[in-house]
């Protein structure tokens, strides 16, 4: 996303009019404008001052993403109750149907053994707990995943 797309998004998620952002900040409102559409960039002071006022850092500010942010805030609003209820292999499987059938086909028994001693290794060797162990190794197998070449 380019910066002046990032800037409008936030001032929006963050409910001012472009007139109110440019009143604090001093400037006129045609900057603002000119600023979200990447015709000019704001200066180092200024976009400081807009990571402020958006409640931002500086890092997210420029790379500012609505539906990331969105997503974050519904997972900030589930409590850890609620999300210990929901079945997610259903919810996922709506988007990938593969997960509500593959246990059909695959011989889970000796993955999910194969599994296991990952996640005790991780343990063992880290001291880990169980569900940071699962979380690291999750997160290990998306760094395969993203890498594969």
């Amino acid at each position: 996303m380019q910066l002046g797309n990032s800037l409008a998004s936030a001032r929006k998620k963050s409910g001012f009019s472009q007139e109110e952002v440019a009143e604090r900040l001093g400037v006129s409102r045609q900057t603002i404008s000119k600023w979200e559409t990447s015709e000019t960039l704001p200066d180092i002071r200024q976009s400081k001052q807009l990571a402020v006022l958006y409640h931002l850092t500086l890092d997210e500010l420029i790379d500012f993403d609505l539906d990331q942010q969105e997503i974050e805030e519904a997972i900030d609003r589930i409590s850890e109750e609620k999300q210990q209820r929901i079945n997610w292999t259903n919810v996922w499987g709506k988007r990938y149907p593969v997960l509500t059938t593959y246990t059909e086909t695959v011989a889970v028994d000796s993955y999910a053994a194969k599994l296991r001693a990952l996640l005790d290794d991780l343990k063992g060797h880290y001291g880990y707990s169980d569900l940071d162990a699962m979380l690291v190794l999750k997160d290990i197998l998306s760094h395969v995943w993203n890498t594969k070449g």
